[in-house]
């Protein structure tokens, strides 16, 4: 059996944010086992898991995606939508548009420290739209 929900985020502000608890609770039960997929609907921005203990790690992606794509790249032809707009694509590409997560016992499984993140990419962005997909 399949079951999907759309799930709209607020507006958040550039960076890495943890959002495994809206992600869970917008989900009324699991079943005993099967995949949860999260899909983002967007071009500027993604999705990805991974450390959910240390903030630091953020502030250290922000930085990271930063030098590898920096905003005001003189080769860039798609720059209708501002300066962060290119390199947000890129970005998005880099950390893709889903997540898998298995379900096992009734509840989805992440490691220890995993936790599912927006990547947002915009300066100013709007709300987001996920896709969320089980499969038992």
């Amino acid at each position: 059996m399949t079951s999907q929900i759309l799930l709209t985020l607020d507006p958040y502000p550039r960076g890495f944010h943890l959002i495994t608890d809206q992600i869970l609770d917008a989900i009324p039960e699991f079943p005993e086992a099967g995949i949860l997929h999260i899909f983002i609907k967007h071009t500027s921005a993604g999705l990805t898991i991974n450390e959910n203990a240390d903030p630091s790690v953020l502030t250290d992606f922000e930085q990271i995606f930063n030098k590898l794509v920096p905003e005001n790249m003189p080769f860039l032809t798609h720059t209708i939508e501002g300066p962060d707009d290119m390199p947000a694509h890129i970005k998005a590409t880099l950390t893709g548009s889903s997540v898998s997560v298995p379900i096992m016992n009734g509840k989805p499984i992440l490691g220890t420290w995993q936790g599912i993140y927006l990547c947002e990419f915009r300066n100013r962005a709007r709300a987001r739209s996920l896709v969320i997909t089980i499969t038992s």
